[in-house]
């Protein structure tokens, strides 16, 4: 029996792993930056500090510039929208009013609408199994947002999030699909690249001329551009090509533990019992996922990570 399509599916979960570890520090990092820095410098400067990281990785790689086929054009483009501009500003936007750890649990959605990304843009079929887990999840998600919301109910950083949790599912479909033909760490690479012409002068615009900005908010920019938005990359685009979209999607949800834990010392934001018993149930739907999801098919793939 063949083991290597099990063998690439599991080097695809712990790809995805690695990834949600460095994405699960973007929002303690984002709320800490607004101390000192509007939300749309924060998402663009992020972006434009990755797109020169990127122009000079693929130069000094002499990579080859893939935008030579219109599909890829326009997958690139699609991807770059959701992922480069639509989800950093709209999370930026919401964690004004949101704290990170409540923040980290409505971003535990993703896992669905990901799975279900995953099915009408990148051509997967996930089982049934799979997708009940995630509806769970996003019951639970759901139920949390509703108690801790504004007034009892969704407020105006909810909406966003959610807004977000939609656009950048769309976005991890998108390149997910794009890694099944260039390396994974292209496809970012790429995006970046690509938005450079608005990213750089928009970060100029917004910049903080005249102001007095922290040191750890420098820092906190510094990593939003290097890990959330650049090398978390690398690992997340090669874990969906290499596990499955919908599949390794659902380890997004551990990222609740990672948001949470982090919000503590970052943000001083001390989880109480209600957010550790609602992540605790999360994580058990993520176990849940991944047994129904190796029941179906591994993906085929084109070696992402050359």
């Amino acid at each position: 029996m063949d083991r290597r399509p099990h063998r690439r599916s599991s080097l695809g979960l712990v790809l995805g792993l690695v990834a949600v570890v460095m994405f699960g520090a973007t929002l303690p990092m984002t709320r800490l930056d607004l101390h000192d820095l509007s939300p749309w410098f924060i998402s663009f400067g992020r972006a434009a500090l990755a797109g020169f990281c990127a122009l000079a990785v693929v130069l000094v790689l002499r990579r080859p510039w893939p935008f030579g086929s219109r599909q890829t054009r326009r997958d690139l483009l699609l991807a770059t929208l959701a992922l480069v501009f639509g989800f950093p500003i709209l999370i930026g936007i919401a964690t004004q009013t949101v704290p990170a750890a409540h923040g980290g649990i409505v971003l535990g959605l993703l896992p669905l609408c990901t799975a279900i990304a995953a099915t009408v843009l990148a051509g997967e079929r996930p089982g049934l199994g799979l997708f009940a887990a995630s509806a769970v999840g996003a019951g639970l998600v759901a139920a949390f947002a509703l108690r801790n919301g504004a007034a009892g109910g969704f407020g105006y950083g909810d909406t966003l999030l959610f807004l977000g949790v939609v656009v950048c599912a769309a976005g991890y479909a998108v390149s997910g699909r794009l890694a099944r033909r260039m390396a994974g760490w292209e496809v970012i690479a790429f995006m970046l690249i690509l938005a450079l012409p608005v990213t750089a002068p928009a970060a100029l615009l917004t910049f903080p001329w005249g102001r007095t900005v922290a040191g750890e908010s420098w820092a906190a920019l510094l990593y939003l551009g290097l890990f959330s938005q650049f090398i978390g990359f690398f690992f997340w685009n090669a874990g969906l090509a290499l596990g499955g979209i919908a599949r390794v999607g659902q380890v997004q949800l551990l990222q609740t533990f990672v948001t949470v834990g982090l919000a503590w010392p970052i943000n001083g934001e001390r989880p109480d019992a209600e957010t550790l018993l609602f992540a605790g149930a999360v994580a058990v739907v993520v176990a849940l996922a991944q047994r129904l999801g190796r029941r179906g098919p591994a993906p085929v793939a084109r070696d992402p990570i050359p």
